[in-house]
């Protein structure tokens, strides 16, 4: 295997035979070369996929799809049934909540036995100690038996051990969704800090942490692989398909495709009000807008269509670029193909990996009017103004969707994630997502 790949996965499979009756097995031990008296249970099913060394690979699916399996393949604590495992490096695992500790064993004694299993000598658990006591941060709790301790109380420790392990090769299976939110902080800036040299393998049922935590992603059903590839576009098929299962409408989903015109809007709008140091320093402001991407993956029912996306200033210029904060009006024009009784036209923006920042919709507005159907073959839109803050530098990209209905009983018509794509060339944004003008700063001295 290549130094490259920290994780390989060919032909993986993992079946379990289902006695309908415990005499079936007897039968199956002195009869089975005659007949077959079990059902196989495929739980895995010829699953094939590579993760690079410094990736982090989010693992995505409803109950029973194979997620938990598959961990527990990767961890070595269950056998393939057929396959192929390369794992190139040392693993730390945070799987279900308690695995690896002895309920009758004190929080210190399962300190030692976890780190042991996890490829630490005495010595260097010793080293460690009190590095993952404060860490855990459970206090006189450590001396008592693991069966005494809360839910929350098991992972502070388990995680503590994995984050000390000096692990090249995280797996996490949602076990923080028990924790507190202080420690969950700190959980995720540890993993955030653990992303820069090592690889990551994240089950979650939340995909916006998916995309926020992850490169690629792999979309288990039933389990057998659905799609692997860049995160936000299997997320992007992973809702649209949640969408049909609770909607029961089908819905139709269109992937990314390469944008041969990939139009930026080079006409300078003269929109010019940022401060004169900004002007004259290299951190000053600079963003660019390209124009509506008719190639972005999109989805939905497809009784309305989102025709484009236009940013506007409040008095309705279109922008081509913005140097400054401010006030901007986001148009999203519609088209209805059938009549619509209640229509909600919504808009989202998100960073290069798919995390939405900010999305609003006409739901409640359209709450206090009396709404209109929209007859088939309308063309309409809706406008959006709000204040657009500082961004830092990357690309960022505005979605728009399209439905009919209420919240819980609408149908959703047409979503485009990446409808428009705005580029933060420059930026004196360096901490945080954003900034916004101070109403005042600066350093007091406190009079004698």
């Amino acid at each position: 295997m290549s130094c490259d790949i920290a994780i390989k996965v060919k032909n993986l499979s993992k079946y379990y035979e289902i006695y309908d009756k415990p005499v079936d097995r007897l039968k199956q031990v002195f009869l089975g070369k005659y007949k077959t008296y079990y059902r196989e249970f495929r739980a895995l099913n010829n699953i094939s996929f590579e993760v690079k060394v410094g990736d982090a690979l989010g693992i995505i699916g409803k109950n029973g799809s194979g997620k938990s399996t598959l961990l527990q393949l990767l961890c070595g604590t269950l056998e393939p049934s057929q396959g192929d495992i390369t794992i190139n490096g040392r693993v730390a695992a945070l799987l279900e909540l308690g695995a690896g500790f002895n309920l009758e064993f004190s929080g210190r004694e399962n300190v030692y036995l976890y780190a042991k299993v996890l490829g630490l000598t005495d010595k260097e658990i010793s080293q460690k100690y009190d590095d993952i006591l404060a860490f855990a941060d459970i206090g006189e709790f450590i001396e008592q038996p693991i069966k005494s301790y809360s839910s929350g109380m098991v992972v502070r420790l388990a995680f503590a051990v994995i984050a000390h392990v000096d692990a090249d090769i995280l797996i996490i299976d949602e076990a923080l969704a028990v924790g507190d939110a202080i420690f969950v902080q700190k959980c995720n800036r540890f993993i955030r800090n653990f992303r820069a040299k090592g690889t990551l393998l994240f089950v979650s049922h939340s995909n916006q942490a998916v995309l926020d935590l992850c490169d690629h992603a792999i979309w288990l059903h039933q389990g057998l692989e659905n799609k692997f590839g860049l995160a936000v576009n299997v997320i992007q098929s992973y809702a649209a398909y949640i969408n049909a299962e609770n909607s029961g409408v089908k819905t139709s989903v269109t992937v990314s495709q390469s944008n041969p015109t990939d139009k930026l809007l080079t006409d300078f709008c003269k929109i010019e009000h940022r401060k004169q140091y900004l002007e004259d320093s290299p951190l000053k402001y600079n963003l660019q807008l390209y124009g509506f991407n008719d190639f972005a993956a999109n989805w939905g029912a497809g009784g309305a269509e989102v025709l484009e996306v236009r940013l506007l200033t409040p008095e309705g210029i279109e922008l081509n670029s913005i140097s400054e904060c401010q006030d901007i009006t986001v148009r999203v024009i519609c088209k209805s193909n059938i009549k619509l009784a209640f229509p909600v036209i919504g808009f989202m923006l998100r960073n290069s990996r798919g995390v939405e920042l900010l999305a609003e919709n006409t739901y409640i507005s359209s709450l206090h009017i009396n709404s209109e159907i929209v007859s088939e073959g309308a063309e309409f839109y809706a406008d959006f103004t709000f204040f657009l803050p500082y961004l830092a530098s990357g690309d960022y990209f505005f979605g728009a969707a399209i439905a009919d209905g209420v919240p819980g009983e609408h149908v959703q018509h047409h979503r485009v994630d990446e409808a428009l794509k705005i580029v933060v060339t420059n930026s004196h944004v360096f901490h945080g997502l954003f900034s916004m003008p101070l109403i005042s700063s600066g350093i007091l001295k406190n009079e004698q």
